[in-house]
């Protein structure tokens, strides 16, 4: 039973009124000072506005790092020189009100409910409902790296690309069917995102994938000894992939559905696996090179332009060096993915992020599994 206060109320609703009128961070300061004795519905009531106070704020930021974006996208196609002042230079504002009652039954109700993340079995259940499609797997992860390196040579990737990612994204050790957060197992582990296999590839890139480059799949895997069942497979994969508009988020809609789940579930195949992995590192080096960045990307680089999109990438990767101690990593990111980016948050630079970035790498290259992989390129 919830309890519930004798006392009057007239301080705490005079701190209400106040939060009404006060600009977001005195508003989750008042919030917060209200809390001592206050009853569940006051505390509620608390939280409720601190927390929306911030959401103000932090839409306000975000709208400011969208619109010097768009202005940056627009002064590189001009030919212009992009400069400090065309980034936000102040960082994310941070929460800093009351926290929310524990003594809760209900939904947090600035927040809305969080739909459960598929994991590999419910991939393959997909694909074998959807498409009768069970994937071929390896003998072992080494024969996957085996023929993940094989594509990656033959696509112009090198060694040191190719290792360095799958030791960032892995943790050195990761399997070709390793899903993000569950990588290292431990109890109550639990899947944060449906990113699986060395790139940690997302539903939506695989459905992306089969709609853009699927006829280029056919033709690779028609020019090696993989039964026509297998590639009958594919094709069906193909048609479903293509039956939105080919775009981004009508793939991310796709993605959803049962057959978009059963459609990841190719990123286990010995044969289809690879070509995916490989394309979605592929894809970033052209886009690169599409908007004038003729330099070889480093593994540090491309693995930007893989966490935050390849617009968003080459607006990183591109940056004036002179200015990256001083530009925060916030305005190469939407809101949630900087939010789920422990690495970006922390760093607060582009400067720090990729010297966190390369340490990272340089440390967990030299994990078993990432040695692996290097000796099979």
């Amino acid at each position: 039973m919830r309890y519930r206060s004798a006392y009057p109320l007239s301080g705490l609703l005079f701190a209400a009124a106040l939060l009404l009128a006060a600009g977001p961070a005195y508003a989750q300061r008042v919030a917060t000072q209200a809390q001592s004795g206050a009853s569940y519905e006051a505390r509620l009531a608390a939280y409720t506005r601190a927390r929306n106070a911030y959401e103000a704020e932090a839409r306000a930021y975000w709208d400011s790092i969208a619109e010097k974006r768009r202005n940056r996208f627009a002064k590189r196609r001009n030919g212009e020189v992009v400069v400090l002042d065309d980034y936000v230079l102040t960082q994310p504002p941070v929460y800093k009100g009351p926290p929310r009652p524990t003594d809760m039954d209900e939904p947090d109700p600035t927040k809305p409910p969080r739909a459960p993340i598929p994991v590999v079995a419910d991939f393959l259940k997909a694909a074998a409902d959807h498409y009768r499609f069970v994937p071929q797997r390896p003998a072992s992860d080494a024969d996957f790296k085996r023929a993940y390196a094989r594509e990656a040579k033959a696509a112009g990737l090198t060694r040191d690309q190719i290792v360095r990612i799958y030791a960032f994204e892995t943790g050195g050790n990761g399997t070709y069917d390793v899903q993000s957060g569950l990588t290292h197992p431990r109890p109550n582990a639990r899947a944060i995102s449906t990113a699986v296999g060395y790139n940690q590839l997302l539903t939506t890139n695989s459905v992306s994938l089969l709609a853009g480059y699927g006829d280029q799949f056919l033709r690779a895997l028609q020019q090696r000894e993989v039964p026509e069942s297998k590639i009958a497979h594919l094709k069906r994969m193909i048609a479903f992939s293509r039956t939105v508009p080919n775009q981004w988020g009508e793939h991310d809609k796709l993605a959803k559905t049962r057959g978009g789940m059963g459609i990841h579930a190719a990123v286990l195949d010995r044969d289809f696996g690879p070509l995916l992995q490989v394309q979605k590192l592929v894809n970033s080096v052209k886009f690169a090179q599409t908007k004038g960045h003729s330099a070889r990307l480093t593994a540090a680089e491309l693995e930007m332009m893989n966490l935050t999109g390849d617009g968003n990438g080459i607006d990183l990767v591109t940056m004036p060096q002179s200015i990256r101690d001083r530009v925060p990593t916030s305005n190469f990111f939407q809101r949630g993915g900087y939010e789920r980016n422990g690495i970006a948050r922390r760093t607060g630079t582009v400067a720090a992020l990729y010297a966190e970035m390369n340490g990272i790498m340089d440390r967990l290259s030299q994990q078993p599994g990432a040695k692996e992989l290097a000796s099979a390129f």
